[in-house]
């Protein structure tokens, strides 16, 4: 009997860009008056649904409140739909593939009527 399955491939990671929204929580580091805030995030994963559990989890452990994530997909993905993408973003995007990390690379508090 032959064996015609195809050798598994290695996964892939893939780094998506994730727009998280947080509330309030005491020790989050955000100002004082501030109502809560925007983080953009690079994360790496297998698929969106795995980055956006990991920059969940990890947002979590570092004292924040996760109310939303909106995901705008892969470097390939943006670019598809015409987002420009500087040098700098780019070099944190790749950061976080090779150390298969959670960066968040902008952080926007939230103010009174924002």
């Amino acid at each position: 009997m032959t064996d015609t399955k195809k050798p598994k491939k290695p996964s892939r990671q893939q780094v998506y860009t994730l727009l998280v929204e947080i509330g309030r929580k005491r020790g989050d580091g955000l100002p004082e008056e501030a109502t809560g805030a925007a983080l953009m995030c690079f994360a790496s994963g297998i698929d969106e649904a795995e980055a956006v559990r990991e920059t969940v989890a990890i947002l979590k452990q570092a004292d924040t409140a996760p109310l939303d994530v909106t995901g705008y997909g892969t470097l390939d993905e943006r670019e598809a739909l015409g987002h420009e993408i500087d040098e700098e973003e780019r070099a944190l995007m790749q950061r976080a593939l090779e150390e298969n990390a959670v960066i968040v690379a902008q952080v926007t508090p939230f103010f009174g009527d924002d």
